[in-house]
């Protein structure tokens, strides 16, 4: 899945890094989105191991937990209601990178 790109004007991107790799995302979109556009679409795994992805994108569901880094703290949030920022580190399963 790709962004919008006709008739769209966006800030200029900036880097956010999800399990280590570096991605482009733009001021304004949530995680998700972001992930999203990507192409990384598990955002963490359930009890039985299996990949799980967003699935309601307004904060219900809680299907889209990731890890995001908080100073030397990971903390679980939704990606769909994360705003993205410069320097924001997060990953698909606890303890990563």
């Amino acid at each position: 899945m790709s962004r919008v790109a006709d008739g769209v004007n966006r800030p200029a991107p900036i880097t956010i890094e999800i399990d280590g790799a570096a991605i482009p995302a733009h001021p304004g979109e949530t995680l998700a989105a972001a992930m999203i556009a990507a192409g990384v679409y598990r955002m963490r795994d359930d009890r039985s191991g299996a990949p799980r992805g967003m699935l309601c994108n307004m904060g219900t569901c809680s299907e889209c937990f990731v890890w995001i880094a908080d100073g030397q703290t990971w903390r679980r949030r939704r990606a769909c209601l994360t705003p993205v920022a410069g320097g924001l580190r997060a990953a698909t399963r606890e303890g990563q990178p």
